[in-house]
């Protein structure tokens, strides 16, 4: 009898430990915002340069993933019409609402954020986001797609708006090499998580 209630009184706490552990595992999420359409050395693209890398984060971090959109459409088939856009809101410091917001997003300790580089900054949806959650205890790790401007300083502009979290040495890609060299852009994702230790 002894020896049952042994066995039963460890199965218990092995099972109060298992439970445990599941509660304090950190739980990732790749959020981003893309665009298809016409864009810069890609042409007429079906989808978006930054969604093919959050995509490719998400395989290989197991990480739940989010698109960020506006509720308002960017013209996407004229790209001169979408810069002349993307430029307004810079300059405005205009802050566009967004479709849609991740559901239960205290639940995430580690947040990867996408976004293509436009006019040397993040799109002002980002900043929508950012400002509108706490990030205090929370690891941010920054990915951008770009054709010469790399991570552009955007590291600063997160880190000062995300006050409280951690930031990781970002990732840059090149929309060309994103949409024309999967591959090499695969290898570009799984070099920089080893160096990040994700």
């Amino acid at each position: 009898m002894k020896m049952k209630t042994f066995f039963v009184a460890a199965f218990a706490a092995l099972m109060a430990v298992g439970a445990a552990s599941a509660q304090t595992k950190s739980k990732s999420l790749v959020l981003y915002f893309s665009l298809a359409g016409e864009q810069y050395a890609v042409g007429n693209i079906k989808e978006g340069n930054t969604a093919i890398i959050a995509k490719m984060i998400a395989e290989q971090t197991g990480a739940d993933i989010f698109e960020l959109e506006t509720a308002a459409a960017y013209p996407i088939n004229d790209h001169k019409a979408l810069l002349d856009t993307a430029k307004a809101e810079l300059n405005r410091k205009a802050h566009p609402a967004l479709k849609a917001d991740v559901p239960n997003f205290d639940s995430y300790d580690t947040i990867y954020i996408g976004y293509p580089i436009w006019w040397g900054d993040l799109p002002m949806c980002i900043y929508t986001f950012m400002e509108s959650h706490q990030w205090n205890g929370k690891t941010v790790i920054p990915f951008c797609t770009h054709e010469g401007s790399s991570l552009a300083g955007t590291e600063s502009s997160i880190r000062s708006t995300c006050k409280g979290a951690t930031l990781l040495k970002g990732l840059a890609v090149r929309g060309s090499t994103a949409q024309n060299n999967r591959t090499a852009a695969r290898k570009f994702v799984q070099d920089w998580l080893k160096q990040i230790g994700k």
